[in-house]
């Protein structure tokens, strides 16, 4: 009877598991550690093993090329328009325009990801592809004048990708077009790197992109989908606790080890 009395109360002290975490894709990493409660780490066992390198180079658009460590190439809103080098082992894309996605890519790209559903249901992408895992989160996007609908938002048309690979967490906006609520930040989870859209206008606004970036507490903030949006305008509204680096070339290569101690927008040849 002692016995059991004890499981029971055991039971009811035990924390409850919060929702979110009951939803954790299978193998995130980055999602798992930031609903996690904070605990120290000792520097030197952060550092017992060098962290590996990721390249990313900035093509054009709304498209990045990230090189992972095992040599797995991705492409972000990939629609074969913005290219350099070699073509990428993963395509991810969103359906805004033709400059973000391919009905007809090129048939040696091994994995096209779509950000909406192709059978009217959310896409659901969690995924290895070698040293990279791929989630997505969806928003809604707008519709436009090819679209026969009478409502003005296609829901879940937009996906939020995040690629987690050599310890980092790296997020891409996609083509966003409204503000994030708390179960977006939480599907989000922790992120590292985050590519923002800053044209403040097809996709959202300044102020609203703004908030977003501040929220999302990123240590490098990568700008993209740029147009004629003057970069001191982004960066008087993201705040003063961001610095700016602005690169003369158009590839940068970080590890979880080399992230810059304070948020830092770079900004790199092109953008």
């Amino acid at each position: 009877m002692l016995r059991t009395l004890a499981v029971i109360f055991g039971l009811l002290a035990s924390p409850a598991t919060p929702v979110a975490a009951q939803n954790t894709p299978r193998g995130s990493e980055c999602l798992a550690m930031s609903q996690a409660p904070n605990r120290a780490t000792p520097a030197a066992f952060r550092r017992i093993a060098k962290a590996h390198e990721v390249t990313i180079t900035y093509a054009g658009h709304s498209t990045y090329y990230i090189d992972t460590p095992a040599g797995v190439r991705i492409a972000t809103d990939f629609s074969g328009a913005y290219a350099t080098g070699r073509l990428p082992d993963v395509a991810t894309m969103n359906r805004a325009h033709s400059t973000h996605y391919s009905l007809f890519p090129d048939p040696r790209i091994p994995h096209v990801l779509h950000g909406w559903g192709d059978d009217g249901a959310p896409a659901q992408i969690a995924e290895r592809f070698g040293d990279v895992f791929i989630r997505n989160v969806t928003t809604d996007i707008r519709r436009y004048f090819m679209d026969d609908s009478s409502t003005e938002m296609i829901k879940d048309g937009n996906s939020i990708f995040i690629f987690e690979v050599a310890g980092l967490c790296i997020g891409h906006l996609g083509h966003l077009h409204h503000r994030l609520d708390d179960t977006h930040f939480a599907a989000i989870g922790r992120l590292d790197i985050v590519m923002v859209p800053i044209d403040g206008t097809y996709t959202m606004s300044l102020d609203g992109i703004s908030e977003i970036t501040r929220r999302l507490r990123a240590s490098v903030v990568l700008p993209m989908h740029r147009f004629a949006t003057p970069l001191d305008e982004f960066m008087r509204r993201i705040g003063q606790q961001f610095e700016i680096d602005e690169r003369t070339e158009r590839s940068l290569t970080i590890s979880r080890d080399s992230l810059p101690s304070a948020p830092t927008v770079i900004i790199l040849r092109g953008v």
